[in-house]
């Protein structure tokens, strides 16, 4: 059963709106760090109904990524932002990372820009 790539902030809710994405890896390729970036986020609309925020979680067909280190931004006391951060330690969490991207860029219409 294909499962469509999507990010989470609460298990069961998707996020809608698309996140700027900036990748670092290490020289020696064993480790990296995905920032994603989510300005108004649909999470602050929904959260009154569905519930907390737990975590990011980034879903496909080959299971579920996460990550707890989740901060909000917030502008003259409203919610305004979502900075999420995925920590990979290995090549093996990278690459499983990078297959999660791929697809969720595919379906989203997204492309990858090196600086």
């Amino acid at each position: 059963m294909m499962v469509k790539p999507k990010n989470q902030f609460i298990l069961g809710t998707d996020e809608q709106t698309m996140p700027d994405v900036r990748l670092t890896k290490s020289r020696d390729g064993t480790n990296g760090v995905a920032i994603f970036r989510f300005d108004q986020p649909s999470v602050f609309d929904s959260s009154d109904e569905v519930g907390e925020i737990t975590g990011f979680y980034m879903i496909d067909d080959e299971g579920i990524l996460q990550s707890v280190d989740v901060n909000a931004k917030f502008v003259n006391g409203k919610p305004a932002g979502i900075e999420a951060k995925y920590i990979m330690r290995s090549p093996r969490e990278w690459d499983r990372f990078m297959r999660f991207m791929e697809r969720y860029s595919n379906e989203n219409s997204l492309q990858f820009i090196k600086s």
